[in-house]
């Protein structure tokens, strides 16, 4: 029965490899030379049209280079934070890579993990107060369900299907692995965000809101939504 189900899983993932190259979508594993393109995407998705994102308040400057090289650094560490570029497909059109999306398992990705994969870096004790108001201001996510992130694409590329394609194929891999439920947390207000996973099948089962993140982020909170698959 089991080997009937991989078989089954296998033959969807390959049908649907096939449909994205027909729509000129090539949906790749990310590897370590990729860096420069996920750094790229995700301090994109993490200031989600704020001045200032997480990786800023980090790193302490909003300098694009700076911020850039750190994360660059941040997908290559020893410890396997959500960020590590294993977690990553990538969408490339024509060639070109065109979109991210992450998806993690929260029992390897912790947050301690992070917090080793920001000092491998060279972060010190800057990062403490930030993140303690990030992690307040956020939900135990259940380990037994995974986890969505750094869904972006490229401006001029949008409604191509590119988000869908690794959507789908993400989930695919996921279902191998056991997982039926995914998850993602968005900042209230990002309404951009908001409407691409609504309408990708995900609803809003969560929120919070925190003064002291909107000090820092200029958000009211998070929100947690979910999409059973």
């Amino acid at each position: 029965m089991v080997l009937l189900l991989l078989y089954d899983v296998k033959n969807k993932i390959e049908k649907i490899s096939i449909l994205d190259k027909r729509m000129g979508i090539i949906i790749k594993q990310a590897t370590v030379d990729d860096a420069s393109f996920l750094a790229q995407m995700i301090l994109q998705s993490s200031r989600a049209g704020k001045k200032d994102g997480l990786f800023d308040v980090l790193f302490g400057t909003d300098d694009d280079k700076i911020v850039l090289e750190k994360l660059e650094k941040l997908t290559q560490t020893e410890a396997r934070s959500h960020c590590h570029y294993k977690n990553f497909f990538i969408a490339q059109m024509d060639g070109k890579d065109v979109g991210t999306l992450c998806s993690y398992e929260p029992r390897i990705a912790t947050k301690e993990t992070f917090i080793q994969a920001l000092q491998e870096i060279g972060c010190g004790n800057e990062i403490q107060e930030p993140l303690a108001i990030v992690y307040e201001c956020s939900f135990d996510t259940n380990r037994s369900r995974l986890m969505f992130d750094f869904m972006e694409e490229l401006d001029g590329f949008m409604d191509v299907g590119i988000l869908k394609a690794l959507m789908q194929k993400s989930l695919l891999t996921a279902r191998v692995k056991g997982y039926s439920i995914v998850q993602t947390i968005i900042e209230i207000g990002s309404l951009e965000a908001e409407l691409l996973y609504k309408k990708l099948g995900f609803k809003i089962v969560d929120k919070k809101e925190c003064e002291s993140y909107r000090e820092i982020f200029g958000r009211a909170g998070v929100m947690l939504l979910a999409m059973e698959f």
